[in-house]
Protein backbone atom coordinates (compact mmCIF):
# COMPACT_ATOMS: atom_id res chain seq x y z
CA UNK A 1 0.00 0.00 0.00
CA UNK A 2 1.02 3.44 -0.65
CA UNK A 3 0.54 6.34 1.99
CA UNK A 4 1.23 9.92 0.68
CA UNK A 5 0.75 12.46 3.82
CA UNK A 6 0.15 16.15 2.67
CA UNK A 7 0.27 18.92 5.15
CA UNK A 8 -2.23 22.10 3.97
CA UNK A 9 -0.32 24.91 2.60
CA UNK A 10 0.02 28.35 4.32
CA UNK A 11 -3.03 29.30 6.05
CA UNK A 12 -4.35 32.22 7.30
CA UNK A 13 -4.50 32.89 11.23
CA UNK A 14 -7.45 33.20 12.95
CA UNK A 15 -10.82 31.77 14.55
CA UNK A 16 -12.49 29.25 13.72
CA UNK A 17 -10.08 27.39 13.29
CA UNK A 18 -12.00 24.94 10.15
CA UNK A 19 -12.84 27.72 8.33
CA UNK A 20 -8.90 29.06 7.79
CA UNK A 21 -8.44 29.25 4.54
CA UNK A 22 -5.01 29.36 2.74
CA UNK A 23 -3.19 32.56 2.33
CA UNK A 24 -1.68 33.44 -1.60
CA UNK A 25 1.64 31.53 -0.86
CA UNK A 26 -0.40 28.87 0.64
CA UNK A 27 -2.43 28.96 -3.03
CA UNK A 28 0.81 28.95 -4.37
CA UNK A 29 1.94 26.19 -2.44
CA UNK A 30 -0.65 24.38 -3.07
CA UNK A 31 -0.61 24.25 -6.74
CA UNK A 32 3.55 23.66 -6.70
CA UNK A 33 3.10 20.53 -5.15
CA UNK A 34 -0.15 19.61 -7.17
CA UNK A 35 1.48 20.31 -10.08
CA UNK A 36 4.86 17.75 -8.97
CA UNK A 37 2.18 15.39 -7.45
CA UNK A 38 -0.10 14.90 -10.54
CA UNK A 39 2.05 12.89 -13.00
CA UNK A 40 3.29 10.76 -9.90
CA UNK A 41 0.19 9.90 -8.64
CA UNK A 42 -0.97 6.41 -9.26
CA UNK A 43 -4.41 6.47 -11.25
CA UNK A 44 -6.23 4.51 -8.65
CA UNK A 45 -5.61 6.66 -5.29
CA UNK A 46 -8.06 7.85 -3.23
CA UNK A 47 -7.87 11.57 -1.66
CA UNK A 48 -8.71 11.79 1.99
CA UNK A 49 -8.76 15.16 3.39
CA UNK A 50 -9.27 16.71 6.52
CA UNK A 51 -13.20 19.23 7.02
CA UNK A 52 -10.57 21.95 7.63
CA UNK A 53 -10.97 24.58 4.62
CA UNK A 54 -7.41 25.14 4.34
CA UNK A 55 -6.92 21.33 3.72
CA UNK A 56 -9.73 21.15 1.33
CA UNK A 57 -8.68 23.75 -0.47
CA UNK A 58 -5.21 22.43 -0.78
CA UNK A 59 -6.46 18.51 -1.90
CA UNK A 60 -8.65 20.67 -4.54
CA UNK A 61 -4.94 22.14 -6.22
CA UNK A 62 -4.92 18.25 -7.72
CA UNK A 63 -8.35 18.66 -9.30
CA UNK A 64 -8.87 15.46 -8.55
CA UNK A 65 -12.02 13.97 -6.69
CA UNK A 66 -11.82 13.45 -3.05
CA UNK A 67 -13.41 12.37 0.19
CA UNK A 68 -14.08 14.96 2.99
CA UNK A 69 -13.12 12.45 6.33
CA UNK A 70 -14.43 14.44 9.91
CA UNK A 71 -11.05 11.51 11.29
CA UNK A 72 -9.19 13.91 9.77
CA UNK A 73 -10.01 17.03 11.52
CA UNK A 74 -7.27 18.92 14.03
CA UNK A 75 -6.57 17.50 16.73
CA UNK A 76 -6.68 13.86 15.71
CA UNK A 77 -4.94 11.52 16.52
CA UNK A 78 -1.82 9.37 14.54
CA UNK A 79 -4.22 6.05 14.67
CA UNK A 80 -7.61 7.68 13.69
CA UNK A 81 -5.42 8.90 10.17
CA UNK A 82 -3.82 5.53 9.81
CA UNK A 83 -7.42 3.90 10.17
CA UNK A 84 -9.19 6.43 7.69
CA UNK A 85 -6.40 5.29 5.27
CA UNK A 86 -6.88 1.62 5.91
CA UNK A 87 -2.94 1.06 6.76
CA UNK A 88 -1.46 -0.88 5.82
CA UNK A 89 -4.33 -3.33 4.34
CA UNK A 90 -6.01 -0.81 1.53
CA UNK A 91 -6.70 -2.25 -1.44
CA UNK A 92 -5.76 1.10 -3.26
CA UNK A 93 -3.23 3.92 -2.93
CA UNK A 94 -4.43 6.59 -0.22
CA UNK A 95 -3.75 10.72 -0.35
CA UNK A 96 -4.53 12.28 3.46
CA UNK A 97 -4.59 15.96 3.46
CA UNK A 98 -4.40 17.06 6.76
CA UNK A 99 -2.58 18.89 9.76
CA UNK A 100 0.14 18.92 12.13
CA UNK A 101 1.30 17.41 14.98
CA UNK A 102 -0.87 14.45 14.03
CA UNK A 103 0.61 13.71 10.32
CA UNK A 104 4.09 14.06 11.84
CA UNK A 105 3.04 11.70 14.60
CA UNK A 106 1.97 9.28 11.76
CA UNK A 107 5.51 9.99 10.26
CA UNK A 108 7.49 8.58 13.61
CA UNK A 109 5.04 6.03 13.78
CA UNK A 110 5.56 4.80 9.83
CA UNK A 111 9.30 5.42 10.29
CA UNK A 112 10.27 4.48 13.89
CA UNK A 113 7.42 2.17 15.04
CA UNK A 114 6.71 4.65 17.95
CA UNK A 115 5.24 7.74 19.26
CA UNK A 116 6.86 10.87 18.98
CA UNK A 117 6.44 13.48 16.22
CA UNK A 118 8.12 15.20 12.95
CA UNK A 119 7.84 18.24 11.71
CA UNK A 120 6.44 18.23 8.60
CA UNK A 121 6.63 21.74 6.46
CA UNK A 122 3.63 23.60 4.95
CA UNK A 123 2.28 22.12 2.02
CA UNK A 124 4.95 19.43 1.98
CA UNK A 125 4.25 15.71 1.36
CA UNK A 126 5.97 12.31 2.91
CA UNK A 127 5.44 9.29 0.46
CA UNK A 128 5.41 5.85 2.40
CA UNK A 129 5.07 2.75 0.90
CA UNK A 130 4.05 -0.41 2.88
CA UNK A 131 4.90 -3.83 1.78
CA UNK A 132 5.12 -7.40 3.23
CA UNK A 133 8.74 -9.21 3.43
CA UNK A 134 8.85 -12.64 4.64
CA UNK A 135 5.49 -12.30 6.80
CA UNK A 136 6.81 -8.61 7.86
CA UNK A 137 5.73 -5.69 7.62
CA UNK A 138 8.10 -3.15 5.98
CA UNK A 139 7.68 0.78 5.15
CA UNK A 140 9.80 2.39 2.90
CA UNK A 141 10.48 6.09 2.37
CA UNK A 142 10.11 6.77 -0.97
CA UNK A 143 9.68 10.98 -1.35
CA UNK A 144 9.65 14.02 0.33
CA UNK A 145 9.30 17.38 -0.53
CA UNK A 146 8.34 20.77 0.10
CA UNK A 147 6.82 23.59 -2.10
CA UNK A 148 10.12 25.35 -1.83
CA UNK A 149 11.96 22.82 -3.07
CA UNK A 150 10.28 22.34 -6.64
Amino acid sequence: MELILWRHAEAEDGVPDLGRELTDKGRKQAARMADWLNPRLPQDIRVLASPAIRARQTAQALGREYEEVSALAPGTCAEDVLAAAGWPDAAYPVLIVGHQPTLGQVAMRLLAGQDGDITIKKGGIWWFQGRERAGQLQVVLRAVAAPDWL
